[in-house]
């Protein structure tokens, strides 16, 4: 009676609990701007910063134009403040989201009053099929839940699958659920732009780490790795993927989930495939592999060791290990 209640509640109240911690009051947490000013003008402009918001920023210096506006393209830094032949401009990436532009579109007004004028300009805005910049979380949350309910199902609908039946299931489901997200998202709606094989390569490799997360906990606990997938892969998988905000909006200690969790690494990948100059596409599939290999070896090994175990319990017993099947009448051993 209490099993289903007790069950359900944990992963629903650590639903609720992580998400208002990641998201009931974001703030930036020392978040990079590139300057390019003397050093009068940077000192000028990281008073103006602490003033504004304290600990949000973090002033990096930078020897030209180029670089800072490479470091924004690359999304190393979220802003770039150039001072250069009497103007002064403020240069931020939208594609960030609007989350981040509200934050850093004003800095321009920071040294309004001493100096001049500051212009403010998104050089990397988002895509006209993506005005929010939420079609990245999207994705990668329904292909994440997907790859869950993958693993779940996997059991529960074909529960005598050979390893190499249930490996070539997850392959198929990863790789068209791949293409086809990325034929809505990209093709259809517009809403990522990108290379569409890229797209669907990240897509597949996320939703099938998940997928196989999810086989290889239920492989290990039986029923309790559902409630422990949906906990992992699914709440502090997404809660901090960065589809919302980026990870330097995260309490410190969710920050390093980002960087290792299937849908963060995904996210940071998606977006550097769209916008951000392959930024975290290449630790992205690797981070990915590993979790695909690890979570697959972790299946097959444990698959040989329930294998070896009933060869030697059949030998025990003095009865050969493979199925017998019934002798039909008449039949002699």
């Amino acid at each position: 009676m209490l099993r289903p209640v007790v069950t359900v509640l944990t992963v629903g109240l650590v639903f609720v609990g992580v998400f208002l911690a990641a998201f009931h009051t974001p703030k930036a947490h020392r978040l990079p701007v590139a300057v390019v000013a003397s050093d009068q003008g940077a000192a000028l402009f990281d008073v103006g910063l602490q003033r504004m918001e304290p600990d949000a920023f973090q002033v990096e210096r930078y020897a030209d134009e180029g670089s800072a506006r490479s470091a924004l393209f690359h999304r190393r830094v979220y802003a770039a403040y150039i001072e250069h032949g009497g103007t002064r401009r403020v240069l931020f990436a939208g594609a960030n989201g609007l989350a981040v532009q509200a934050l850093v579109a004003p800095l321009g007004h920071t040294l309004q009053g001493a100096g001049g004028k500051v212009h403010t300009e998104d050089v990397l805005p988002l895509s006209g099929g993506d005005s929010r910049g939420l079609s990245v979380f999207y994705a990668s949350f329904g292909l994440a839940l997907a790859g869950f309910l993958f693993g779940q199902m996997t059991y529960q609908v074909a529960p005598r699958l050979s390893f190499r039946q249930r490996m070539a299931s997850l392959g198929i489901f990863a790789v068209v659920g791949g293409l086809a997200t990325s034929l809505i998202a990209h093709t259809v709606f517009d809403a990522i732009p990108g290379p569409f094989l890229g797209i669907a390569a990240v897509v597949a490799l996320m939703s099938g780490a998940v997928g196989a997360a999810t086989v290889l906990l239920i492989r290990v606990f039986g029923a309790l790795g559902v409630p422990l997938g949906s906990i992992f892969m699914l709440v502090m998988g997404n809660a901090t993927s960065g589809g919302v905000l980026p990870p330097s909006f995260l309490p410190g200690w969710l920050q390093p989930m980002a960087s290792v969790m299937p849908p963060g690494v995904g996210v940071r990948a998606l977006d550097g495939l769209a916008y951000f100059h392959h930024d975290g596409v290449g630790s992205g599939l690797v981070v990915l592999g590993v979790w695909l290999l690890v979570c697959v070896g972790g299946v097959f090994t444990l698959d040989r060791i329930a294998v070896s175990s009933g060869i030697v319990h059949a030998a025990q017993r003095g009865r050969p290990a493979a199925v017998h099947r019934h002798r039909r009448k008449g039949e002699t051993a």
